[in-house]
């Protein structure tokens, strides 16, 4: 079984290096939170649409246990 988590991004196969988590306040309780997985290429991008909607909350690391 391959462990490597992969970015979010469409159409992307490169490692994840950030989990950026957000959560849609229309949807989900304030604690809620969902995360994408995003490689240094697309961390910028996925963490800009989701400001741009008011869900982003924060983007972290991505380490060796860490299952979304």
């Amino acid at each position: 079984m391959d462990d490597i988590l992969t970015c979010s991004a469409k159409g992307c196969a490169e490692q994840a290096k950030h989990q950026v988590q957000w959560n849609n306040p229309k949807i989900h309780t304030p604690d809620r939170r969902k995360i994408w997985l995003a490689c240094d290429q697309h961390e910028e991008t996925l963490r800009s649409f989701l400001s741009a909607r008011g869900f982003w909350k924060e983007t972290t690391p991505v380490s060796g246990h860490d299952r979304p």
